[in-house]
């Protein structure tokens, strides 16, 4: 794929109407990286001018700050803002609600502000200004999908309805499980979590999840974070039932369906 960087459209005396912040999941984690791939191909398709910022792009120091190191998470922040600032960008769209929240909440108080949207909202917008017409009959058309609520996407930023509108474009069956919207369950990589091992207890957080989203009778189970997308993977491979149940990002159904 061909994908701009700031730095060759600054080059050529041009700027980007948004920024895709990638963020490392995106960019290093194989899984994710097929999301970030959907993402930009649906950019291209609609017409959106976009850059990223490649090699350029450091981690938000979301973890970091999760775990308590907090001089290593002003330092990254510090570094991105700088860049991001030199470039001009005003608009960043990301796929990882733990980079949503980061560059949207804490980089404000260290000189970093720029309108943040996660690219669930951004396809219900791109839906709404119709620049998205999926194909007849669609490729998840009447298939039975079940919606999980990223903690950091829903009780941290309040995000609920934009993922399940833009789901509903693919005239499927949208079922939600018992614990959903702010009373959703975590799938356990939150706060850090996703880069250390758990406290013991009686089940993993994921497989509990995971669970109650195979429970529902979806086919499909549609995430909205790269780090919930590995989690609930996980989580049906224990049960056994990778083959009945695809874990998938809202980015990936939506690109399949064009």
């Amino acid at each position: 794929m061909e994908v701009p960087s700031a730095a060759d459209m600054m080059a050529r005396g041009e700027s980007p109407e948004v920024l895709f912040w990638v963020g490392c999941a995106g960019s290093f984690d194989q899984r994710a990286q097929r999301i970030t791939r959907a993402f930009a191909l649906i950019l291209e398709k609609t017409g959106v001018k976009y850059a990223i910022l490649g090699k350029e792009e450091m981690c938000t120091g979301d973890p970091a700050r999760r775990a308590g190191n907090e001089f290593l998470f002003q330092m990254m922040a510090y570094q991105n803002i700088q860049v991001l600032n030199n470039y001009g960008i005003k608009k960043i769209v990301t796929a990882c609600p733990h980079c949503f929240n980061t560059l949207a909440n804490e980089y404000p108080a260290l000189g970093g502000h720029y309108e943040v949207i996660h690219h669930t909202v951004f396809l219900q917008q791109l839906i709404n200004e119709g620049k998205i017409h999926l194909k007849e009959g669609g490729s998840f058309k009447g298939k039975r999908i079940a919606y999980h609520d990223s903690c950091y996407l829903g009780r941290a930023n309040n995000v609920y309805e934009a993922p399940r509108e833009v789901l509903a474009l693919l005239d499927a069956e949208l079922v939600e499980m018992k614990r959903c919207r702010s009373n959703g369950l975590c799938c356990g990589a939150g706060g850090a979590q996703m880069f250390k091992e758990e406290e013991k207890g009686k089940t993993r957080v994921n497989f509990e999840r995971a669970g109650e989203a195979v429970a529902t009778g979806a086919s499909v189970v549609a995430a909205a974070c790269p780090f919930c997308n590995t989690m609930l993977t996980d989580g049906v491979k224990n049960l056994e039932k990778e083959n009945e149940v695809k874990v998938m990002d809202i980015a990936e159904l939506i690109a399949a369906s064009l």
